[in-house]
């Protein structure tokens, strides 16, 4: 028969199989361990997108991994095929707020993703909920007069963004809301 593919080619294709990798006790939603779970709870907060292996149903792959990566304990987190470590590492990164960068997903510059937003539509309001569901009497009272005008316009909820709600107040130089962009 065929030989059996190096453990050491195949680990190499699977901490690669995916830009950021998991290796885990059991899968998402159906974690083994106390720690997996973590790491899945917190790569998902942060909006990192994965793909996971469980360490369970390959004991060659859970031993070697070991071996492979010079790291003992799972879960592992893997970027483009090299380790960034386990869960304290993952918790520490964050701390740093440097998650994003260690992980090769350099997050898009904040200037860059309001610069995208305020143009999204010909005219944009941000504020505090969205039409029909306003959470201040400004942001109420705007939605009304646009619509009153037949103004069609397109909405963000600054509740649900604080790095937008901060980020827009310098970069529009205007300290509060709602506000109203305009092409």
């Amino acid at each position: 028969g065929l030989a059996a593919e190096p453990l050491n080619a195949r680990l190499a294709k699977l901490v690669s199989r995916s830009p950021v990798m998991v290796f885990m006790k059991g899968s998402p939603g159906a974690e083994r361990c106390g720690f997996s779970r973590q790491i899945v709870a917190i790569l998902q907060q942060q909006g990192v997108a994965f793909d996971s292996f469980d360490i369970l149903e390959d004991e060659e792959v859970r031993q070697g991994l070991k071996t492979y990566s010079n790291w003992p304990t799972y879960p592992q987190v893997y970027s483009k095929g090299k380790l960034v470590g386990g869960l304290d590492v993952i918790k520490e990164l964050i701390e740093a707020g440097e998650l994003q960068e260690a992980l090769g997903l350099a997050a898009e510059p904040l200037n860059a993703r309001l610069a995208k937003l305020v143009s999204r539509s010909p005219v944009m309001v941000f504020m505090k909920g969205s039409p029909g569901a306003e959470r201040c009497g400004f942001s109420r009272q705007i939605v009304a007069i646009l619509q009153q005008q037949g103004v069609a316009f397109d909405s963000f909820d600054i509740l649900e963004d604080e790095e937008v709600r901060q980020g827009l107040k310098t970069y529009s130089n205007w300290p509060t809301y709602p506000q109203v962009y305009s092409k």
